[in-house]
């Protein structure tokens, strides 16, 4: 049930958030990686409306289908590089928060495999970033199963 319409959102609110989604793009991941991640994470949130956006978002932007489903269990799926494992066990990690998440070194070195430093910060807010929308979307009640390709890229 829909508690707060996108139209209800404060003025200025949905900007405020398209502003970091902005600058996390000029961080040279790769837009599939990050649809990987958002996915992801927003399974583990149980966020309808993201997960909607997300796999439509995803395939959009060349993702398979099959690697899209086989997210909720890509350490069993043998189609999942080891940048993109990496990139998917870090989302894990700084979604769940476990214990030991800011002592995890072998994480740590298995992303600097992968990414340099600054990536890892934009990898970093990218995952916080998609955290906070599924927690919005999620107390908002917003309707999953509507979203179109692109329908937020012209919100101002």
């Amino acid at each position: 049930m829909e508690r707060i319409a996108f139209r209800e959102w404060p003025e200025g609110f949905m900007q405020a958030i398209l502003q970091l989604e902005k600058f996390v793009a000029t961080g040279g991941l790769e837009e599939q990686l990050m649809e990987l991640v958002r996915a992801r994470v927003s399974q583990i949130n149980r966020c309808a409306f993201c997960l909607d956006m997300h796999f439509k978002e995803g395939v959009h932007n060349g993702e398979t289908p099959l690697r899209m489903f086989g997210l909720s269990a890509w350490r069993e799926m043998p189609f999942y590089s080891d940048k993109e494992r990496a990139a998917l066990e870090f989302a894990e990690k700084m979604t769940l928060l476990p214990a030991d998440v800011d002592t995890d070194e072998n994480l740590h070195a298995e992303l600097n495999k992968h990414f340099s430093k600054q990536e890892i910060a934009f990898l970093t807010l990218g995952i916080a970033q998609i955290n906070t929308w599924n927690r919005i979307n999620k107390s908002f009640g917003s309707a999953a199963g509507h979203y179109k390709v692109g329908m937020l890229a012209g919100v101002k």
